[in-house]
């Protein structure tokens, strides 16, 4: 792994680091512009700590190399957060029960905490919190956001973080919120790249660095930041001041705001989603490519008696039954919590709502392993109608999903009208260019013509549209599609018969359909004879 080292950094605390070196993965060579144009399945990245093993639509299973920790975490993962002044749920306990492979603290608060400050400078951070695993601190940003002013430079809190040996350290930046006047953002996104540059002139040894990508609710400021950061020698991108956004359930703003980060970032580019927070949006932040999530709802919400699911929140005091099978719901009732005192209610709540967030964090890598990630986002956006909002969002930027998306999977299942919007589906459009054409083609939602009338059929499937029926039993044409067709699912395929004949001016086409309505023949080219099969 590369040290970060300067002859003219003043480098003055003291080496708590209790690290060694790993070894060092080989290197292939880095993209230009941002654009990985290889596979990124079963390769290395070019960030020599960022290694992508699998991808299905924008999500990826990874390896985030941490040197100073010793250890590599599995990506997508989540980050608990833990208040060096608050013991909700112990470090230790997040390891070893939970299998916490890293979390995120404050190192502002430790910093301006005098006691704790001694305390993590003669012992390091490891052994203050009691944690095997890689420990990320944060700057005082959040504070910076909250209060309006902090006390500490990026150049001192990125040698405070090291000297108390964090493993993934974060600069000052400034976390614009959404929604500010556009010169604001500008001035506050400047101020914040000021800060990475004189980031990366810090003397933070082995410690991993953070490169927040600002830029409020502008897509072209967010773009230029993700590239801005990318072009650093900076580690690990999280996409800030996205939490207003949340808290406001505008799930489909995030999904932009993340969607033009990652526009200027390259693909190798590890990138953390700060205060993703609920598990019911989990998938769709993966889905987007976002690989590390670090959430305090665990601990908030418990201290205030509330119970997470994947399809939203609860008030304990609104369950008769606990619909979980978790450790601490298997053994007790709601009836059971209520009655426990304060703090431990807390504690039970905070361990149940810890379990669904780790559960929710391994189903998400086995879809992305069974490429069946958007299927799972698609559930998962039926909980809560802003979230459907983020599904649709999401399904805005298709053409980019299915640059890392895989060309063949186990099935697809055509579940609801924005399944006709899936990158697999774009991607059948755009290859209908390539194939070859006859004279005249019959295009057909039923079975070949016994007579020589055409000189070719194929069938017709929505949403996909046209295919040779060579290519039947091939991804994704062999998807799982409803009897009862949806208008989208024909628009769909329309789309698709109309590209095939954009295409190949000189063939004769007749579409054999289903009875279509008129509104989705409209769009088929005025040159296709229409035969609908129903009426016959």
């Amino acid at each position: 792994m590369p040290v970060r080292s300067r002859e003219h950094a003043d480098h003055s605390w003291p080496d708590t680091s209790r690290r060694s070196t790993p070894g060092q993965p080989a290197v292939s060579k880095r993209p230009e512009n941002g654009t990985f144009t290889g596979s990124l399945v079963n390769t290395l990245s070019m960030r020599e700590c960022f290694e992508i093993r699998e991808t299905d639509a924008g999500g990826r299973l990874g390896e985030l190399t941490v040197p100073r920790a010793d250890t590599t975490v599995e990506t997508p993962a989540l980050l608990p957060v833990i208040n060096p002044n608050l013991d909700t749920i112990s470090p230790r306990r997040l390891a070893d029960e939970f299998g916490a492979e890293i979390l995120i603290t404050n190192s502002y608060i430790i910093h301006g905490t005098d006691d704790v400050r001694e305390e993590a400078l003669e012992k390091g951070l490891h052994d203050l919190l009691d944690f095997p695993g890689a420990i990320m601190t944060d700057s005082g940003s959040f504070q910076l956001a909250e209060y309006g002013d902090i006390d500490v430079t990026t150049e001192e809190i990125l040698e405070f973080q090291h000297a108390i040996g964090s493993d993934i350290g974060t600069p000052v930046d400034i976390p614009t919120p959404p929604d500010v006047p556009r010169e604001r953002a500008e001035e506050e996104l400047t101020t914040t790249q000021e800060r990475l540059e004189a980031a990366e002139d810090v003397d933070t040894g082995e410690m991993l660095v953070t490169a927040p990508v600002q830029g409020s609710t502008y897509p072209d400021l967010r773009e230029e930041a993700g590239r801005h950061a990318d072009a650093t020698d900076l580690d690990v991108f999280p996409v800030g001041a996205v939490v207003p956004l949340m808290n406001d359930y505008r799930y489909d703003d995030v999904v932009d705001a993340v969607a033009a980060a990652k526009r200027g970032l390259g693909a190798d580019a590890p990138v953390h989603l700060f205060g993703a927070g609920h598990p019911m949006m989990f998938a769709l932040a993966a889905a987007m490519g976002c690989d590390l999530f670090d959430s305090a709802a665990y601990a908030l919400y418990a201290r205030d008696d509330r119970y997470l699911t994947v399809r939203g929140t609860r008030n304990l005091d609104d369950l008769e039954y606990f619909p979980c099978s978790c450790p601490v719901c298997a053994a007790n009732s709601p009836a059971d919590i209520r009655d426990l005192p304060d703090k431990e209610r807390e504690k039970e709540l905070a361990a149940h709502n810890l379990h669904v967030t780790f559960a929710e964090i391994r189903r998400i890598k086995q879809a992305i392993r069974a490429g069946t990630l958007l299927e799972l986002v698609e559930q998962r956006a039926r909980a809560h109608p802003t979230m459907l909002d983020g599904y649709r969002a999401l399904l805005d930027h298709a053409a980019a999903l299915e640059q890392t998306d895989p060309v063949s999977k186990g099935a697809f299942f055509y579940t609801s009208h924005e399944s006709a919007r899936r990158p697999e589906v774009l991607r059948h459009h755009q290859r209908l260019d390539r194939l070859s054409v006859p004279d005249s083609l019959l295009l057909t939602e039923g079975d070949s013509p016994r007579g020589d009338e055409f000189d070719d059929s194929w069938r017709v499937e929505p949403p996909f549209g046209p295919f040779p029926r060579a290519l039947s039993k091939s991804y994704p044409l062999t998807a799982e599609v409803p009897d009862r067709t949806d208008r989208a699912a024909l628009e769909a395929a329309a789309d698709g018969v109309t590209r095939l004949v954009e295409a190949n001016t000189d063939t004769e086409f007749t579409l054999a359909h289903r009875g279509w309505p008129a509104g989705v023949l409209e769009s088929v080219p005025a040159t296709v004879e229409l035969v609908d099969l129903d009426a016959e």
